[in-house]
């Protein structure tokens, strides 16, 4: 079953429960600067949409976990029940176009055992060019809601499994190729890979119009690359981000994976980890 909503679709269909998670890495902001994803919701988002900044809802402070370890779920909590959902309410998370965060966002959801949560195909863009309407305004609380929400309910790779699971071959690095092969790290300490992981871009999971390919396509892209739905397959990316949108690609394709939240933040803070350089697992 698709996760993906079309901009029609949503008109058609509004959601129970619209979340904004327009977002923009932010290698050195200053303390208490007003992040992009904050300011892009002031500017324009749907009408009806929450702000869900992905820093402190849908991850917690960098740590030994990685720059984006998993969120301990109260800030998501309290924004659900400030918007009034219930466990069973129709959730529709969307970004500035892309989907790289608004996966991350589609991932802690399920992982926080909400079902009913879809992806707005090419986000806050495709939306606008849709002919839907924009605002500046945030929504009024419709309800205080009593949801409780718990981790744990998605299986997830840990770093012990990291290694073992890539030297199977069943492990996806969905960085650029040029931090997969170690040419340059703008982010983390030590550039590389996993050895053994192999480098399949989330830049590839999407079109020239930023929405994602067709599951015919992406079964071809991962069946090219020798990925299918055999056994345990494992994602990582630089801190656990971006990699959800390679298991949404997956999905849609009609394969599941397991996010290493950690991913390669996480791996480096080891130095007895090993670390591959060059194009090859």
């Amino acid at each position: 079953m698709t996760a993906l909503l079309g901009a029609w679709d949503l008109m058609e269909q509004p959601a129970d429960v619209l979340l904004d998670v327009q977002w923009t890495l932010v290698l050195s902001p200053t303390p208490g600067e007003q992040l992009p994803g904050s300011r892009a919701y002031e500017q324009a988002h749907l009408p009806g949409a929450w702000f869900a900044d992905l820093e402190t809802v849908f991850a917690d402070p960098p740590g030994d976990g990685g720059r984006h370890p998993l969120p301990e779920l109260g800030n998501l909590q309290s924004l659900l029940r400030r918007a009034g959902a219930d466990p069973d309410s129709r959730i529709v998370v969307y970004d500035g176009g892309n989907s790289m965060s608004a996966a991350r966002a589609w991932w802690v959801l399920r992982d926080a055992g909400l079902t009913d949560v879809s992806v707005l195909d090419g986000g806050l863009a495709a939306w606008q060019q849709a002919g839907g309407e924009v605002t500046s305004q945030p929504p009024s609380p419709t309800g205080i809601s009593d949801i409780d929400l718990s981790p744990g309910h998605v299986a997830v790779v840990t770093a012990s499994q990291a290694g073992p699971l890539a030297q199977r071959g069943r492990l996806i690095d969905a960085r650029a190729p040029e931090r997969y092969r170690g040419d340059e790290e703008p982010i983390d300490p030590v550039a590389g890979h996993i050895p053994g992981a192999i480098n399949l871009p989330t830049s590839e999971n999407l079109g020239a119009d930023q929405r994602f390919l067709s599951g015919s396509e992406l079964r071809s892209r991962f069946a090219e690359a020798g990925v299918d739905d055999g056994g345990e397959l494992g994602v990582y990316c630089g801190s656990g981000v971006t990699a959800a949108h390679e298991i949404l690609a997956l999905h849609e394709a009609g394969i599941e994976a397991l996010l290493y939240p950690g991913s390669w933040s996480e791996w480096v803070r080891d130095p007895s980890r090993p670390v591959a350089i060059g194009p090859n697992p």
